[in-house]
């Protein structure tokens, strides 16, 4: 599982060509595993040092409430009380869990946290992957469904309605830990750095210490040789990609990979390999919807996602389909520089 998961820190790469700086300007670059992938932050300005090691906290704190696999973790207590009683749980939980059921009502149900019963089931990542027996899957199908999250806000506390289900935070925790990185960071007056979840979530703050905007390279998703599909040039702004390529096991030719269909039970197979989100630094939460709409997109597919991301004011999506074309959003308003000859731009 540890290899696996490691590889995903270069699932995006960052391209930085720095001019010399002064020593206020001088990088601060610091790299941890946490949250199940290598994290890692560059940050310019006399307090980055300090600034980073506060995101490295930060980040320790939001693992300890949302890891399912950390007994005494909020998310792992409201698993254990499923279908019996309400578990009060931290502030962040409540918000991380709001967010989620919204956009599960607004993407009809592709993107739902109570698939946690199917990844338990798959084990894609793990040493215990396998394809489940389709009777397997029938089984633990009812205990899938957002409908079934229960929410008490007046007391902070959560339930889910039925006895087996469980929640997972893999695909919006890391996006809410990018939004408090950067908030620690401007905290700090740091105003030029770039932060890097595991290479799926990155948030490129300010501009380059020259001035000029970031480069971010996106993952060839079929291409163990860590080249890049295309290129964005980025201002301030949040990006999140997700692909099928992250974590997989192959049989019988067939690749089995961790983005499941809430709806069938099954890896998604929308015809896409790879979808990025890139969303205006303006919105709120930016870096959590980002999270969040990359899974929509590639459960959904390119028709069916990208009208929901078009009816999001400030977001835009690229994604590439098992046909090897890239599909840009109606509101996709970056250039992609460098696109591998393996894909063809399609409007």
């Amino acid at each position: 599982m540890g290899n696996k998961i490691v590889a995903l820190g270069i699932c995006i790469g960052i391209i930085l060509s720095f001019a010399a700086c002064s020593k206020e300007e001088e990088a601060v670059n610091k790299q941890a595993f946490k949250m199940d992938t290598l994290v890692e932050v560059k940050a310019y300005g006399p307090k980055a040092g300090e600034a980073i090691d506060a995101v490295f906290h930060r980040i320790d704190e939001i693992e300890q409430m949302a890891s399912p696999s950390l007994e005494t973790s909020d998310v792992s207590k409201i698993n254990l009380a499923a279908g019996k009683e309400y578990v009060k749980v931290h502030s962040e939980i409540i918000k991380m869990i709001k967010t989620a059921v919204t956009y599960s009502a607004l993407s009809d149900g592709a993107f739902d946290i109570t698939v946690g019963p199917l990844i338990k089931l798959w084990g894609i990542g793990t040493a215990d992957e396998k394809i489940p027996s389709e009777s397997e899957i029938k089984e633990v199908l009812p205990l899938v469904g957002y409908e079934n999250i229960s929410i008490n806000e007046a007391d902070s506390s959560v339930k889910l309605l039925k006895e087996g289900m469980s929640v997972d935070m893999g695909g919006i925790a890391k996006g809410y830990a990018a939004d408090e990185s950067v908030r620690i960071l401007k905290d700090y007056g740091v105003k030029s750095a770039i932060i890097n979840l595991g290479g799926s979530s990155i948030y490129t703050l300010g501009q380059k210490p020259d001035g000029s905007l970031w480069s971010v390279a996106v993952k060839h998703p079929r291409d163990d040789k860590n080249s890049y599909a295309f290129i964005i040039n980025m201002p301030e702004q949040a990006l999140s990609t997700s692909g099928d390529y992250e974590r997989f096991f192959i049989k019988d030719g067939k690749r089995y990979h961790h983005i499941l269909n809430p709806f069938n039970g099954y890896p998604a197979e929308a015809g896409v390999m790879s979808d990025t989100i890139v969303i205006s630094s303006d919105i709120p939460d930016s870096n959590m919807l980002a999270d969040i709409l990359t899974k929509i997109t590639f459960v959904s597919g390119v028709d069916k996602g990208f009208k929901i991301i078009d009816g999001i004011p400030g977001v835009e999506c690229a994604a590439i389909t098992t046909d090897g074309k890239i599909y840009k959003s109606t509101g996709w308003e970056h250039d992609l520089g460098q696109v591998s000859p393996d894909f063809t731009l399609t409007d």
